[in-house]
Formats: C-alpha cells, structure tokens, sequence
C-alpha cells in the first residue's frame, strides 16, 4: 500500500513509526513531513494547507490510503477532497471537524445535548463582552472561537487581565478571525486529563489517558505552549471515571455528533477537567494531540494502520483495540527560549536506537539541525510511570544541541496522584 501522512510534526512522526510496523505499508510518504521523518518516510514539500496540491499528489502517487494530523487541513476539508478523488482517510470531514475548528459551535453542541461542561457566553461584540466581564467571576477564561495554534486560550487572573484579552482577540485581532467572536467561560479546578479516542460514528474506543504538561518552565511557570511533555496513563483518571465519561460525555458526544448530520469518524480527542462536581469537557480535538500521541501510541497493542483502515471503513466494532499494561514518559526538548524567540539551526546529536519522536528539525547536508521551538520528543516505557520517567530523563542525557531547553518535572504531578 502507498500511504500519505499529511503533516510534519512529533505527532506525525509517532504516527508513522507506528503505520511502519504493518507489513501492508510499503511506501510511506510524509506531507511536508520533517528531518527527522525523513528517516521513516519520504518526504514531500508540500504544505499540510495546500489542500489542492495534496489531491494532486495522490493521484500522481496513486495513494491507497491517507492520515489527515493536523487540525488545519482537517478543518479546511482535506478529507473530503480526498474522498472526492476515491481516497479513503483517517480523520473527520470538514463539517465533524468544526467541533475543534469552532469552540462556539462546541460549547453551543454541549449545551443543547447536556454534556458536561464550563458555563459560558458567547460575545461577537467587544462592547458586550467587556460589560460583562464588569460582573464576572474572577478568574474566568477567554476563548478565541476558532483555530489559533493552541494559543487562543487565556486564563485572566484578573479582570483587568480578561478586558486585555478580549481586546487582544477581538480588536487587535491578534490570531486573526478567529477572534471575531469570542467565548467567556467559567475557570474550572481539578486534574486535566487528555483521553484520545478512535471512532467511526458508531464505535466509540477510548485510547489509554494521559497528561499534558503546558507551561514552558518547571513547578507550571511560564508561558503556554503547544505541550512541554506527556505521561500516560493519567493516574487521576480512574476506572471509575473512565465509565462516568463514557457514559456521560464519550458517547453523548458521538451521538450529538449523528444527530447534527456531521458523523464523526477519526480520532476524537476529550480534553477533560476533573472537578469537584465530576468530570467536565474543556476541549474537544479533531485529531490526535500533540505530545500525547507521543505516549499514547507506544502503549498500542493493536496494529495502527488496521484499526485506522477500520475508522475509515465503519467496521471499528469488528476490531479489538488492545493497549499495553504498562507507562510512558515523553519529555520534550525545545530550543530555548521557546514559545516566544529563539534561535535554531543547530547540530542535533541523539541516540539511533531509541523511541525518540522529531518535531522541529531539517537535514542539511547530511546532519541534522534544529528548525523550530519543539525540537524533540523523547518517549521510554516502562512497567510503572516512576520507571518511564526516570528512563525517559537518562534518554535526554544522551541527545545534545545548543540552546537545547526541557522541564526537569515531567510526571511529578502524576507520581503524586498515585495512590
């Protein structure tokens, strides 16, 4: 089989290394792919967006069978181009893809089939939002409606705080459109869990939980980025809230999703509070999370590529989705001085015989060298979490670049959730 891996990130490389396991996979191409992929797959310069491009190439390529990552091309209708030209996919369709690509149409999906949530307002007028920021409560969070890099998320401490980031979004259009309406919403406490899931519209799988880690410095200080590590399982996510999501929000969200004509088959992704009145949905995903891929797939149990064809044949229900009784730790290493200006373009140096995942790197002649603020993923696992993330931080030990940066506290919150 031919396969194309639209995207170029750790997630996408996860996800190949994985796909590589099937024998059925002969030729592996990577859209635009990285360079580090490029030692698990060829890789094309083609733009995840370049939606157009990608169809041609498919039929140029006669590709058997596609993985849409990331969310842009997903909410674009990569999908549906593709099925148009006879390709099957794994991922959602343009119109089930907007429960990630608008967080209005989300919240609006929560309320109207009873899934639990935050409680919020809608504004589409900053006047509006402003006034009601007057009486709110403090701290509250300040949504963008649509796709911002995982960054059109702000949690105000302050009032003053919530007023600069409606502004930001919705006057200075800092992430552009997608802050033409914004969500207010109230600030929930408890564990976050990230559950990822494969689903066809009809089966619903839950993948093994994780944890992400999101600010930039160690003790969660700093900034918000795109994910600083990953553990999995989440120790706070139970059995016993495993069944209460299942039945309260997995399944009610597959079914909202029939009712609303917008079927939704991939990988849907639960981004999960767990409060003192029960678990409560932050986020829903359209796509597989980045870094939890990085910890969820070496888990897997079941071949990827199969139950992937299964999504995107409707047959989930004939497969058995099996994971490892074991623990992962993914620590990423970044160049410092991400999320905000960092410098790049330096050696990479890295163990060849490790599970070691490349987000943010490019060959050039014949080394590889930094190109981005998440550089690597560096996953091991192991039979208990304190084991994957001491094996994990000796990994680290044996990869070098300059102005290479990672949190030591990986896992620290989860090792304290074990009972």
């Amino acid at each position: 089989m031919n396969i194309m891996v639209i995207g170029g990130g750790g997630r996408e490389h996860a996800i190949i290394k994985k796909i590589k396991e099937n024998p059925k996979a002969d030729k592996i191409y990577a859209l635009p792919g990285n360079g580090g992929i490029a030692a698990d797959a060829e890789c094309v310069n083609i733009g995840a967006k370049d939606i157009d491009a990608i169809v041609e190439f498919a039929k140029a390529n006669s590709i058997d069978f596609a993985v849409v990552a990331p969310d842009d091309p997903l909410v674009l209708g990569a999908v549906d181009a593709l099925n148009e030209i006879g390709i099957k996919c794994f991922g959602p369709r343009k119109n089930a893809a907007i429960i990630e690509g608008s967080k209005v149409f989300s919240k609006n999906l929560m309320k109207k089939y009873g899934i639990p949530t935050a409680e919020y307002e809608v504004f589409t007028d900053m006047e509006a939002a402003l006034k009601y920021l007057d009486t709110a409560s403090i701290p509250v969070v300040v949504k963008a409606d649509g796709l911002a890099l995982g960054k059109g998320v702000i949690i105000a401490m302050t009032r003053d705080e919530a007023k600069d980031a409606v502004k930001s979004m919705m006057e200075d259009k800092v992430f552009g459109e997608s802050g033409s309406q914004v969500v207010i919403e109230e600030f929930l406490t408890g564990p976050e869990v990230s559950v990822l899931s494969f689903t066809d519209g009809k089966t619903l799988v839950p993948m093994v939980s994780s944890m992400d880690h999101k600010r930039a410095k160690d003790n969660d200080e700093g900034l918000n980025t795109g994910g600083m590590g990953t553990i999995a399982p989440n120790p706070y996510y139970t059995d016993e809230v495993a069944a209460k999501c299942m039945e309260e929000i997995f399944i009610p969200t597959m079914n909202a999703m029939n009712a609303e004509g917008r079927t939704f088959a991939g990988c849907l992704y639960f981004g999960l509070m767990l409060t003192p009145k029960g678990p409560k949905v932050i986020e829903y995903n359209c796509r597989f999370g980045d870094p939890e891929t990085q910890v969820v797939l070496p888990l897997l149990d079941t071949d990827l590529l199969d139950i992937m064809m299964s999504v995107a044949e409707g047959t989930l229900s004939q497969i058995q989705v099996r994971f490892k009784d074991e623990c992962a730790c993914c620590v990423v290493m970044a160049s410092d001085g991400y999320p905000q200006k960092y410098d790049s373009g330096f050696e990479i140096k890295m163990p060849s015989d490790k599970n070691i995942y490349v987000a943010g790197a490019k060959l050039s002649e014949g080394k590889l060298l930094t190109a981005g603020g998440r550089v690597l993923g560096v996953t091991e696992t192991a039979p208990t979490l304190k084991e994957a993330i001491a094996k994990s931080y000796e990994t680290v030990k044996q990869v070098s670049f300059d102005n290479a940066y990672y949190r030591n506290d990986i896992g620290k919150r989860a090792l304290e959730g074990i009972k």
